[in-house]
């Protein structure tokens, strides 16, 4: 059961659970039985407390003639597991009748959001790990004052599989160095060559990001003429998702003495040599003044005609008078 996940599709989107064996054996064998008996498709979220709690699982929910009996059946099956676990947003928790600690069984909920006052008292046997934002929009939806949603919210498919490596986080400089970034742009597409040798962690960093999305829909915040053009602020994008922001963070600086020349890429910071984090800029002049004060680690390798349009915009100031954005940033492996 360790290094398991299930993929819970719904007719109001997809969430997954990182399931957790080691803290609730039993809970998490059971879930796993009836994903995998398909047990859980047609069920609905028959309960739902807004930016709270979304519940569901229970069997009698496959026949929309037995709404009256909705969070009755498939209990009394499990005893419980109760750890230290929190109960904070995207817990996933088996649900029982009250007053009895060991009537778990089909039914679980998931947390929206942080529920303290839940803490102790329920087994937690999973944790969302990609589309809370789908738990919070079931939450949401419209229910009459028992939490009943008035349209039903169905469970499609509950499908069980190995937890996904995590990109880029055990390769080496190396293999690091073997992908580069495609990133488009309103004004055209350029080509990112990476520097794992001058600068391992950011590239790292900046390949988890691209992969998760972080980038797509940034727009190109700076245009300084004869000297950078900046972007990757998430200012400058919507907000992202709860599993995007869990990767942005600041980074320990990788300063080298790589010259700031046309077309090198660098990380943007604050006067805290430690407070890069998303944000980049492109040497379009010259730089050599930024030498050995920012972290350089990329170049870019093709596509150096689009930079130069971008950097050729009219500005006010530094403001571009036109939007520039990146529309996306694809990695890719280089070719051999």
């Amino acid at each position: 059961m360790k290094g398991k996940q299930a993929v819970v599709a719904t007719t109001a989107g997809t969430f997954v659970i990182q399931l957790l064996p080691e803290a609730a054996p039993n809970h998490v064998g059971h879930f796993m039985t009836l994903a995998n008996d398909r047990a859980y498709e047609t069920t609905t979220f028959h309960r739902v407390i807004k930016y709270g709690i979304i519940q569901g699982g229970d069997p009698l929910t496959k026949d929309p003639l037995k709404v009256a009996q909705y969070g009755q059946g498939g209990l009394n099956l499990l005893k419980s597991e109760i750890t230290a676990e929190p109960m904070t947003a995207g817990a996933v928790a088996g649900v029982l009748l009250p007053g009895n600690r060991d009537s778990a069984g089909w039914q679980f909920f998931v947390c929206a959001t942080d529920q303290p006052s839940l803490q102790g008292q329920y087994t937690v046997f999973g944790r969302v790990v990609e589309g809370l934002e789908v738990v919070q929009k079931i939450s949401a939806v419209d229910a009459d004052p028992q939490g009943r949603p008035r349209l039903r919210v169905t469970i499609t498919s509950v499908t069980i599989r190995d937890t996904p490596p995590v990109p880029f986080v055990n390769d080496t400089p190396a293999q690091l160095g073997a992908y580069k970034a495609i990133v488009e742009t309103n004004k055209g597409t350029f080509e990112l060559e990476f520097l794992p040798d001058r600068a391992p962690e950011t590239v790292r960093n900046f390949l988890r990001l691209a992969e998760a999305g972080v980038y797509d829909g940034v727009g190109i915040h700076r245009v300084a003429p004869g000297f950078v053009i900046q972007t990757g602020a998430l200012l400058y994008r919507s907000p992202l998702t709860a599993a995007q922001q869990k990767l942005v963070h600041n980074l320990a600086p990788e300063f080298s003495n790589t010259p700031n020349e046309f077309g090198l890429v660098s990380m943007a910071r604050a006067d805290d040599p430690a407070s890069a984090s998303t944000s980049f800029f492109i040497c379009t002049g010259s730089c050599s003044a930024l030498d050995g004060k920012y972290a350089a680690f990329a170049k870019v390798s093709d596509g150096q005609d689009v930079v130069r349009a971008i950097a050729a915009v009219a500005v006010d100031g530094e403001t571009p008078r036109e939007t520039l954005t990146m529309t996306r940033v694809r990695i890719e492996k280089k070719t051999p």
